[in-house]
């Protein structure tokens, strides 16, 4: 099946053909034809699927140009809100339709420039939508719909309450909502009944590790975490690593221990850096100034960054889910990619709670050339040698 089956517009279909798309992908092929028949939505796609372009072509087939906020996407971050507008400007490059990007952290006067210029669609962090609101400068009377993208992460930030103020604020009647999440606790399940109508359920993958990617568990001492870290990646030939931490603190302590070892091109990205250093560091990662990007779960979700060839877990993630989503950074679009996780004592639960979410075991390993000190841990962990980095005029994986 091809995208001209799905019922798109043909300044779309232009979009796309020029974007050298010719086969949409799982979860675009069964949401088009729903979202364009005009049916709410609750759907979970594993990352990297194309979750994006699922709602953001049949959108943009539907709507008219009025210069009024029409379509209202919602997202956790500023980043994911940055990369849902380019995508929303990069497929209706042909019809003329307005994109209106507000997130906090820079200042108002664009943002409410670009929403008296006319916008179409509307995408936002809830925040700054609302201070938006209450300013006068956005109104929802026209909009015909919403998306909720990655609710479960605008739970865990502590956004619900402003995002039912903003459900709120939107028309009831004829609406369309569209309601994107990874996870369903009970929560969520409660909110989507209520600012859902008779929803259709799409979900594609959402446990799986994709299959081009080789991951493992890495047994260590719990003082030898730092120590170890350092080893994969002298011992590892990467092409661009990124690295997760829990805290903010501990990716900028992370970040000056990898520049001691004489590896310049590293950055780091969390929420205490400011919106302008994130996008430096998030465009110097894609465009290869940075070959190491160390960051919290920020970067875990929807961000699309092609050709990382590694993920360095530096602990285990507390939410079975996270290492999901941090494993899919890597191994996307079908190329190979190679995920380790740092495991010590005290993190056991955690790798056990992942293994039953995944629904498979993790292999444990070790590295070579590496001084262990001993951990019961380690009695059940073989040894394997990761690529090592090459000296000199070899061609790196991709």
């Amino acid at each position: 099946m091809g995208f001209t089956t799905l019922g798109l517009s043909a300044a779309v279909l232009e979009a796309v053909k020029e974007s050298g798309y010719t086969t949409p992908t799982p979860i675009q092929t069964q949401a088009i034809p729903i979202i364009m028949a005009g049916s709410d939505v609750i759907g979970a796609s594993q990352t990297g699927t194309g979750k994006t372009a699922a709602f953001a072509l049949p959108l943009l087939s539907k709507i008219e140009k009025l210069e009024k906020p029409q379509i209202l996407v919602l997202e956790p971050t500023r980043e994911l809100a940055h990369q849902v507008a380019e995508a929303f400007e990069h497929y209706g490059k042909h019809t003329g339709l307005k994109v209106a990007l507000l997130y906090g952290g820079v200042g108002l006067g664009p943002q409410i420039d670009q929403l008296t210029a006319g916008a179409d669609i509307v995408v936002a962090t809830p925040g700054r939508l609302v201070d938006l609101f209450f300013r006068g400068a956005m109104r929802f009377g026209a909009l015909k719909t919403l998306i909720l993208d990655e609710v479960d992460r605008m739970l865990d930030m502590g956004f619900l309450p402003q995002v039912r103020k903003i459900v709120n604020l939107c028309p009831w009647e004829g609406r369309q909502t569209l309601f994107f999440s990874a996870t369903m606790p009970p929560a969520i399940q409660t909110f989507a009944q209520w600012c859902l109508v008779e929803p259709i359920s799409i979900e594609i993958a959402r446990r799986s590790i994709p299959t081009t990617v080789t991951h493992a568990f890495y047994p260590v001492a719990m003082d030898q975490r730092d120590e170890l870290l350092l080893g994969l990646l002298k011992e590892t030939d990467y092409h661009s690593v990124m690295i997760f931490t829990r805290t903010r603190k501990e990716a900028d302590q992370l970040c000056s221990l990898i520049k001691t070892t004489g590896q310049s091109k590293v950055a780091a990205m969390h929420s205490d850096i400011s919106q302008v250093d994130r996008m430096k560091a998030l465009a110097g990662f894609k465009a290869g100034t940075y070959e190491i990007l160390v960051a919290t779960d920020v970067a875990a979700r929807g961000i699309d960054i092609s050709g990382v060839s590694h993920v360095i877990n530096y602990r285990v993630p507390e939410n079975a889910e996270d290492y999901v989503h941090r494993i899919g950074r890597t191994g996307r679009a079908e190329a190979e990619g190679d995920a380790f996780t740092i495991l010590t004592a005290d993190e056991l639960d955690y790798a056990k709670s992942v293994e039953i979410f995944i629904e498979q075991p993790i292999p444990r390993r070790k590295l070579d050339n590496f001084s262990y000190t001993y951990t019961a841990l380690l009695d059940d962990s073989p040894r394997k040698q990761t690529r090592r980095k090459k000296t000199g005029g070899g061609k790196k994986r991709r």
